[in-house]
């Protein structure tokens, strides 16, 4: 949150408006990108965001899609390529599923994991089940008899946080560790909100169970993404995003710059009259937020 003292003008005075990517884009030689929001809206992909990617490849930039998907990232290629994204148009995509999976297959050296327990409760769809192919574990049944929980969502869209009550304080009761694949609370989809893993793990956290949380705006998982640049320093990456919460708070946390997009999810609430960026509204959410971008853009266009 912001130091006492300060003010939405301090933090206006702090964030550079631009009207393009082309304004910034010799000062970074890596970009990690959000999806939603930037990108494309979850069906659309945004044909001015297309033509940016294509423009920073010319330019010989590293591009990397950072997602909160509770997915493995093979399986997120897939699907952005199915809205329009070409493989052609960026360099690697790191999702917080990716990470989770490569930690427990002990590709990605963590402490938190060495002495994990082999015994699995799986949480989430039986469309992602795809994250437990490949791994050494056995799935139980029941969340109490797991060594960990593997929390990648709700088991049906319609569930509330209500209907794991029972489960999850009786896992915590054993302090059974809870590996969390994807930090987002809730998603907007087709006019309802759902909740996401994040919830679950959140509720969990509450009632004293113990959480390894993967994705923004936790550092790891920009750490991730930088690791598949190569050599940039960290001054030279420049993370895109439209959410204050994961996107702007995470790359204040890893200390990389960042570019916040205007016409994200927070949109209904800076957008003027005119459909231009409303400097004032920006910084009282700015303020507000404690997460502080190092510039603005209507939208990820050139």
């Amino acid at each position: 949150m912001p130091a006492e003292g300060t003010n939405s003008a301090d933090f206006s005075m702090s964030v550079k408006l631009i009207d393009g990517v082309a304004r910034l884009a010799h000062a970074y030689d890596g970009f990690i990108l959000d999806l939603w929001g930037v990108l494309y809206d979850g069906g659309q992909v945004f044909g001015y965001a297309l033509d940016v990617l294509e423009r920073l490849k010319t330019l010989d930039k590293r591009l990397v899609i950072l997602s909160n998907g509770p997915r493995r990232a093979a399986e997120v290629e897939k699907r952005i390529a199915k809205a329009g994204i070409a493989r052609d148009r960026y360099d690697a995509v790191m999702s917080s599923g990716e990470e989770a999976w490569l930690c427990l297959k002990g590709e990605i050296d963590d402490p938190w994991y060495r002495e994990l327990g082999r015994r699995v409760f799986y949480m989430g769809a039986d469309s992602d089940r795809a994250m437990l192919d490949g791994l050494d574990v056995t799935e139980v049944k029941r969340a109490a008899d797991a060594d960990f929980i593997l929390d990648i969502g709700p088991f049906d869209p319609a569930d509330t946080i209500s209907d794991y009550q029972d489960m999850l304080s009786a896992a915590a009761a054993r302090h059974v560790p809870l590996v969390c694949a994807n930090p987002d609370l809730v998603v907007h989809r087709l006019g309802s909100v759902e909740i996401c893993a994040g919830t679950m793990a959140e509720r969990y956290e509450e009632l004293g169970g113990r959480v390894r949380w993967h994705g923004k705006p936790h550092p790891s998982i920009y750490e991730s993404g930088m690791r598949l640049m190569g050599d940039i320093e960290k001054s030279r990456v420049l993370a895109v995003g439209d959410s204050f919460r994961t996107d702007i708070r995470g790359a204040n946390a890893a200390g990389i710059d960042s570019l916040f997009v205007v016409e994200g999810i927070h949109r209904e609430d800076l957008l003027g009259p005119d459909g231009e960026t409303d400097g004032a509204r920006l910084a009282e959410a700015v303020a507000r937020a404690g997460a502080v971008p190092t510039y603005a853009v209507r939208r990820f266009d050139w």
